[in-house]
């Protein structure tokens, strides 16, 4: 069994690899979306990650849907304790934005649709930078004080942003977040790197990437002249256009090659190996598609691996 990891400074711990749960409700449909849970679940997987708004996009649908999804699958399991849901606010059509009653309030309505009284990791999903720390931090402490939230996380936030709600936190004594959510990968560094990456260091902060294999790009499916049957394809295959997008290819053939791996698995394996970073999220439509993202797990580059894709990256 694969051992499980304390998710920065909070008493959680977690599986390295966080199963992502936008295509819940999306791409796949409950039952596929039970398979894909209890697969991962076999496999000793433990923590799933979703938002309020998964999957409003969708022609028919309202947002809250992976969320429901979800709420079904631990209630059929009998296995809440044993998981580790991470959920976001903001984004949700009807609880827009990060005042303090919305955050409240999109909560409460997070909580009906998991069908749980606790949410182990609440995210602000994007940052709105016109409302202040004072008041999202102050908000988001209250749920911890009332135990519907056990700790608090940021996505899509400036460094600036980050650094004034942790110093907020710290010096009156609330909430303080424990993980950052970036948008990082083999092709996409600099959304991390820098100086938001510095402040997570220094903070003591887990980040937990998403889009972590660039919407498919870097599961390896995407070549000149194959086509892919995915709603993520376009947003995928731009890469192959880039000197770096082929670069990154190549050198995750090479290293895949040599551990008889996954190209997926190489790249998740890529960021696990990176500083903060304590779990990729990857999602799977179906089951078939999880042992390459299962394989990080187990998966351990050398440092001139490391370093080689790190180069073809640049």
């Amino acid at each position: 069994m694969t051992s499980l990891y304390k998710l920065g400074s909070s008493d959680l711990e977690v599986f390295p690899l966080a199963l992502g749960g936008n295509v819940f409700g999306w791409t796949a449909d409950q039952a596929q979306s039970f398979a894909v849970l209890d697969a991962y679940a076999a496999a000793g997987g433990n923590f799933v990650d979703t938002a309020d708004s998964y999957s409003a996009w969708v022609e028919g649908n309202k947002g809250g849907e992976s969320e429901t999804i979800i709420g079904k699958w631990i209630k059929e399991r009998g296995n809440r304790s044993d998981v580790v849901i991470a959920t976001k606010v903001s984004q949700h059509p009807d609880f827009q934005g990060l005042s303090a009653a919305n955050i409240k309030a999109a909560a409460d309505a997070s909580l009906k649709r998991l069908g749980t009284d606790y949410i182990d990791l609440y995210y602000t999903h994007f940052d709105k930078p016109e409302v202040p720390v004072e008041e999202i931090i102050g908000a988001l402490d209250e749920l911890v004080k009332a135990g519907k939230v056990r700790h608090i996380a940021a996505s899509n936030i400036s460094a600036e942003r980050l650094k004034a709600s942790l110093e907020f936190s710290e010096r009156e004594g609330l909430a303080r977040y424990v993980a950052l959510q970036p948008h990082y990968n083999l092709v996409s560094r600099d959304t991390y790197e820098g100086e938001l990456r510095d402040v997570a260091e220094r903070s003591g902060l887990a980040a937990v990437p998403y889009y972590a294999l660039a919407s498919g790009f870097l599961t390896g499916k995407y070549r000149p002249g194959a086509t892919v049957d995915s709603a993520r394809a376009q947003g995928a295959a731009k890469h192959l256009d880039t000197e770096r997008g082929r670069k990154v290819l190549a050198a995750l053939d090479e290293v895949a090659r040599a551990h008889g791996a996954e190209v997926a698995t190489v790249a998740l394996a890529w960021l696990a190996a990176q500083p903060t970073v304590a779990a990729p999220i990857a999602s799977a439509r179906t089951v078939d598609q999880l042992p390459a993202l299962l394989g990080v797990a187990e998966l351990r580059l050398t440092d001139d691996e490391v370093a080689q894709l790190t180069r073809a990256s640049a």
